[in-house]
């Protein structure tokens, strides 16, 4: 595998004319994500990934939403716990937690191999770019998987009993301290994805799709990059946000919690505030049609729809929604 960064020469992440380009965190991001890989042919497609949550353990590199994506559109997520693989075994966490040592973050065998295929790559010097895309190949992924960034970022959660680390945070305390706020160690100095610039610069993307992720830890990474909110703005492609929030709940994750801790309701407006003159677009659930006029009152038209996915078909009616209604809120050029 040849070595690069995120920026390689352009002749090899050069986008074909009128992509989508779709920003994702997790679970529910890597859903609609999903959908979207479905209803596109192979090469119209880019989705970038947050990598503020990734973090060093027992000497692996975890970046769990670049997985959580990957894992997704290879169909070979675990259904039911909503990460990881489909057919996991613990045998290594359990024998690790009898000799003492630091289990509070499941590492399932399979997904093991992953993180040690990962690290063993890094550590040789090829960019996270690279390994993202070797993993991709391998799992037999046909659209472009990309890191936001080659260089670290890492979120800080302020809480009220002082910082923590997201995913120390997230899994180790169970999303229990109060939130106050966040930072992004590193950002300043990060460079965004070459690939996803290009595309943007060029003005070959045909939508931007925000997917249904936490928009404090899953996609203000993406979007606090030097640069990328204004070449967002400036490429002439309309951007559409699917709300996070259903029916004043987050369907998976500590983002209803976060906004009510931040002085925020939980509801769909409040991300379309949150997200402010960014959008051009915004597909709301049906259990929140009452908002609609509130937020189209904020000069974002919106759409309803159903936008809980729970089947493939879901996955691929909301991509299709989705896709519609980015093509009719179409910019002049």
């Amino acid at each position: 595998m040849a070595q690069s960064s995120s920026s390689e020469s352009l002749s090899s992440i050069s986008a074909p004319t009128r992509q989508i380009l779709a920003l994702s965190g997790g679970v529910g991001g890597a859903k609609l994500a999903d959908g979207l890989a479905q209803r596109l042919a192979p090469g119209r497609l880019a989705i970038v990934c947050n990598t503020g949550d990734d973090f060093e353990h027992l000497g692996l590199t975890i970046c769990p939403d670049i997985d959580s994506v990957l894992y997704k559109l290879a169909g070979k997520n675990d259904i039911e716990r909503g990460w990881g693989l489909a057919g996991e075994s613990w045998t290594v966490m359990g024998a690790l937690k009898k000799i003492g040592g630091e289990a509070w973050f499941n590492l399932g065998d399979l997904d093991l191999a992953t993180h040690l295929h990962r690290t063993h790559l890094l550590r040789q010097g090829h960019s996270l770019t690279d390994v993202t895309r070797e993993l991709a190949t391998a799992l037999g992924i046909a659209h472009a998987v990309w890191p936001m960034s080659d260089d670290p970022v890492r979120t800080i959660v302020k809480c009220d009993g002082g910082e923590l680390p997201f995913q120390h945070y997230f899994v180790r305390e169970q999303c229990h301290p109060a939130v106050t706020g966040f930072r992004f160690d590193g950002i300043d100095s990060a460079r965004p994805h070459a690939g996803m610039m290009h595309m943007l610069e060029s003005r070959s993307v045909e939508a931007i799709v925000i997917c249904p992720s936490n928009p404090f830890v899953s996609v203000d990474p993406i979007l606090n990059l030097p640069g990328v909110r204004a070449a967002l703005k400036h490429c002439g492609a309309p951007i559409v946000a699917v709300s996070p929030i259903v029916g004043g709940q987050a369907i998976k994750g500590p983002a209803a919690k976060m906004m009510r801790e931040l002085d925020m309701p939980a509801s769909a407006e409040a991300i379309a505030r949150y997200y402010g003159d960014l959008l051009d677009g915004m597909v709301i659930d049906q259990l929140d049609a009452a908002q609609a006029p509130a937020i189209e009152a904020l000069g974002t038209p919106v759409r309803v729809a159903q936008t809980v996915m729970n089947s493939g078909e879901d996955r691929c009616m909301l991509a299709d929604i989705v896709l519609s209604f980015a093509g009719s809120l179409k910019k002049p050029d």
